[in-house]
């Protein structure tokens, strides 16, 4: 036998060398292998179900991260197309937490809006926008929508009388304080401003509104609020210092308010899940049916127009067809 026999022989009988760094041989199953993503599918169900532990202290992320809340569930299908790229059982079952955590928190918005609940007082809310192209055909979609309460942000001096004119014969009372106002079927009384601005804003800034509203149930507390908007720059992060502030005086007048039931409509700035909404959603009752994604009219990630009540129930809430404002109006029926 030649020498190179002899060494071709002893090749064959050595034990073959397993390149576990590819995946291949005993102990890498689809069941070990996927670990990372299982990982990360367990800290997005850990960030859903409790967005608080973020903190604000930098760039205040918490509230941005619950601000988009509700996408938080497009990271599933996402990690899914990973964990079957990987080829990974462990990354699979681990899904299921995420799932399960935002089928829990939002499953119950996915239905469509029972708009023909029993109620007793029908609210439309609209920022109107301040640079809204036709303030006519605005005024006259919110006119047909048959809401008894009409509340309208950033109305303008130049669009003011327009909306006044075809609201009015809908709609004969009405206040309106800075760029804020309220259009009623029903009279209006002890109509006032609400100082919700912040201690650093200049100028003749007014965006609160309360009034009294004489219904046949009863009078009630209507208020209207414009919250500033936020911003997000670099490297300041979210910007919703303001916002917050105004929040915490609105909170303030809701709990000072004397008659017990309050309609709340407004243009926050501000989604149910963020902190920053705290002071006033800690007081009352968000008509939170659906989505109700409200911004941009364009393309809606955000709920941010809102109808909430105290010793009231909001039995349902919808958004219209968009206008030519960049916000789409949201209805809601009460019952007193």
């Amino acid at each position: 036998m030649s020498v190179e026999d002899r060494k071709a022989r002893a090749a064959e009988r050595r034990p073959r060398r397993v390149d576990r760094r590819r995946g291949g041989g005993p102990g890498r199953t689809s069941w070990s292998r996927g670990r990372v993503l299982a990982s990360v599918a367990v800290l997005l169900a850990g960030l859903l179900a409790f967005p608080g532990v973020v903190p604000n202290t930098v760039g205040n992320l918490g509230s941005l991260l619950e601000t988009f809340l509700p996408w938080g569930g497009l990271a599933v299908p996402v990690l899914m197309v990973l964990a079957l790229l990987r080829r990974s059982a462990t990354a699979m079952v681990s899904l299921v937490l995420p799932a399960a955590v935002w089928a829990a928190l939002f499953g119950e918005r996915l239905p469509p809006a029972d708009q023909g609940a029993a109620h007793d007082l029908t609210v439309l809310q609209h920022n109107v926008s301040d640079e809204n192209p036709d303030p006519g055909g605005t005024a006259r979609a919110l006119a047909q929508a048959g809401a008894d309460l009409i509340a309208l942000e950033e109305l303008t001096p130049d669009a003011l009388p327009v909306y006044e004119a075809v609201l009015a014969p809908g709609h004969p009372y009405h206040a309106v304080v800075g760029t804020v106002g309220l259009w009623s079927r029903h009279p209006l009384a002890d109509s006032r401003p609400v100082d919700i601005k912040p201690a650093e804003v200049g100028g003749d800034w007014s965006r609160g509104l309360r009034s009294t509203v004489r219904t046949p149930s009863g009078d009630i507390a209507v208020y209207v609020a414009h919250l500033p908007s936020v911003r997000i720059r670099l490297p300041d992060g979210f910007g919703s210092g303001w916002r917050d502030e105004s929040a915490a005086a609105l909170g303030a007048a809701i709990a000072a308010e004397r008659l017990d039931r309050i309609v709340l409509l407004g243009d926050l700035n501000s989604t149910l899940d963020d902190r920053g909404l705290a002071p006033v959603t800690s007081r009352m009752t968000p008509a939170e049916e659906g989505f109700g994604f409200s911004w941009p009219a364009a393309f809606p990630i955000a709920r941010i127009d809102h109808v909430m009540t105290r010793a009231a129930t909001p039995v349902t809430t919808w958004t219209l067809p968009a206008t030519g404002s960049d916000h789409l109006p949201v209805a809601a029926h009460i019952k007193l």
